[in-house]
């Protein structure tokens, strides 16, 4: 690409008003972006309205010119790619959503983006048995040879690419960014971006320097929607960006996969609720490889090579772009099978009894925060609370007496609720 066409490119992101589907339908009809920016305003009318016409028949903005300038530094970094449309590299999975963006920022290895692809989402506010469970799903995947997709946000997110990056495989996991490239969020999951850059890649369709805000989150979750065969819910309230994801993927023609919890619990309720719309319940990995199988979705298999030679890959966009032909868009952690099964499952339902005392202390309320709503192990209390086994013990009879807990038949213990909600 010749830098008159990547800057035009670069460009046709930033210019305000024009977003994903405008961009489309310049394409549609000028065939490349520096076509559109040499249109007369007459030409361009016929595709926009006047005043965005004027605009785009206009000299380049001062501080656009100075961004588009700064990105071109930035691209001059090793590793650091941009993939348009027009590009072999761009995602055909991608390609055969509603709205892709026009654009992508790569930091790292852009051809990750068309591996067999999975995603897996979930609350940020996880629970401890969530996080573990993200984290060993996704490193059974990876090791089975795909590439896991998320957000880079924390909880769920960021347990499922430290899972991807533990299994060893290149590429293991991508992060797909609600903010401009160069800036990570949260900074927390600094340290874990450049790890993920190194071992797969960071992308974002947001022009470089920009900033965290909150409507920029649903449209990131398109795109780790479009870049997946299908993508697994592991927490999730009745209200979530993550449910927005799997819903995509469904409108997408994706797999969409949900793992059950307690019924106690706030986290499993957008779950349960996905598995009673039709999502495939999991309880291990091998349950999603096993699906994707008998779909023919599996890393080498003619199945995925099939699905990435669609009329998306040879057409659309990234025809047209080429061609200025008329463009279509057509539309070790717990073991990988040790998810629990909610308390129904276990045999009882449980409630607090009547006249139990309330208000844990400190460390006790520190031991319930730690074991969330399903049940555990005292061996895995004592991981995740670096404590003594005595310290832990007294704890847990404590909260036994009390009639915060419960001691089930297999030696593991349970939250009780207070009440069903």
């Amino acid at each position: 690409m010749s830098d008159e066409e990547r800057y035009a490119w670069v460009r046709l992101t930033l210019e305000p008003g024009i977003g994903p589907v405008t961009a489309r339908h310049l394409l549609v009809a000028f065939g490349l972006p520096q076509d559109i920016f040499g249109a007369s305003v007459a030409a361009l009318m016929k595709v926009v309205p006047e005043k965005q016409a004027l605009q785009l028949a206009a000299p380049v903005d001062p501080g656009i010119h100075t961004l588009i300038e700064r990105t071109f530094d930035w691209l001059a970094r090793e590793n650091h790619h941009i993939v348009t449309l027009a590009d072999d590299l761009y995602p055909a999975r991608l390609l055969d959503t509603a709205d892709p963006p026009p654009l992508l920022y790569v930091d790292g290895d852009p051809q990750a983006l068309s591996r067999p692809v999975l995603a897996m989402v979930g609350a940020r506010s996880a629970t401890a048995g969530g996080t573990d469970n993200a984290f060993a799903f996704a490193r059974h995947l990876a090791d089975a040879g795909w590439t896991i997709v998320s957000g880079l946000a924390q909880g769920i997110d960021a347990a499922a690419h430290e899972g991807a990056l533990a299994s060893g495989a290149t590429p293991a996991t991508i992060a797909v960014m609600g903010t401009g490239i160069n800036r990570v969020y949260p900074a927390a999951n600094k340290g874990l971006a450049m790890r993920i850059r190194e071992q797969g890649a960071l992308v974002s369709e947001l022009p470089l320097d920009t900033a965290a805000v909150v409507h920029q989150f649903p449209r990131r979750n398109r795109i780790v929607a479009g870049l997946s065969l299908g993508v697994l819910v592991v927490e999730a309230a009745q209200r979530s960006g993550s449910l927005i994801t799997a819903r995509l993927a469904g409108e997408n023609g994706r797999e969409v996969f949900a793992i059950p919890g307690s019924i106690h619990s706030p986290l499993s309720r957008g779950c349960h609720a996905l598995i009673r719309q039709g999502a495939k319940l999991v309880e291990t990995a091998d349950d999603i490889l096993e699906e994707l199988a008998r779909s023919g979705s599996v890393p080498g298999s003619q199945g995925i090579a099939n699905r990435e030679s669609g009329p998306a890959s040879q057409s659309g966009a990234r025809r047209a772009a080429k061609s200025r032909a008329p463009l279509t868009f057509e539309p070790s952690p717990p073991s990988v099978s040790s998810v629990s099964r909610s308390p129904a499952q276990s045999g009882a339902l449980y409630s607090t009894p009547a006249g139990a005392e309330g208000g844990a202390n400190a460390a006790q309320q520190a031991l319930l925060e730690k074991m969330g709503f399903d049940p555990v192990s005292m061996d895995l209390l004592l991981i995740r609370l670096d404590t003594t086994v005595g310290a832990l013990a007294g704890l847990l009879t404590e909260l036994e007496m009390a009639g915060k807990i419960v001691r089930l038949p297999d030696g593991r213990y349970l939250q009780r609720v207070n009440h069903l909600q």
